[in-house]
């Protein structure tokens, strides 16, 4: 499997200095939901299955008491308003967002993908509640098996890790807590 750190920073111990803000990766005080495409499922159940196993291991409560939730959608393209109705109704503090969209012989791809990004980052800003990009965007089905539990790790985990990071971020920011060290 592939280092999941590969593409990032040193982590949080590396940045808990003067000047430098860093989320921490626990979440039992919050609320996450999982907006999840029903369409190319057999990548998809893939990431459900890494975002929840994140969930459990850092802490955020159980859907029993209040602090998940699934929200099972057609596909990538009714991502951006699952996430705006989470957020918007009060069900989450932030939203994972999964998916899958496998370039095909003809332009729909671009479409669903690009506007399934750019809603979700609309979303983001507009409510300023973190919304995670759990979408692959692949060539074929061996990438994305390969990027949702395969050798290169599983990017609905990966998700779930951003969202916790950023509600700390958001959290510390709101406490005032920007000087770290």
């Amino acid at each position: 499997m592939a280092d999941p750190g590969l593409h990032r920073l040193p982590g949080e111990a590396s940045m808990s200095r003067a000047g430098y803000l860093a989320g921490l990766r626990e979440g039992s005080s919050f609320r996450v939901a999982v907006a999840c495409a029903r369409f190319n499922g057999q990548v998809t159940k893939r990431l459900l299955d890494g975002a929840e196993e994140a969930l459990d291991r850092l802490g955020v409560a159980s859907a029993e008491s209040g602090g998940r939730l699934v929200c099972l959608v057609p596909g990538a393209f009714e991502l951006p308003l699952a996430a705006r109705w989470l957020l918007d109704g009060g069900r989450a503090d932030a939203v994972v967002a999964l998916g899958c969209v496998i370039r095909g012989e003809t332009s729909h791809y671009d479409f669903v993908a690009g506007e399934c990004a750019a809603g979700l980052q609309r979303v983001q800003l507009e409510t300023g509640r973190p919304v995670a990009f759990g979408v692959l965007t692949t060539e074929n089905l061996e990438q994305a098996l390969a990027r949702s539990g395969g050798e290169l790790g599983n990017k609905g985990s990966e998700a779930v890790e951003t969202v916790i990071e950023m509600l700390n971020i958001s959290r510390q920011l709101e406490k005032g807590r920007v000087d770290a060290g």
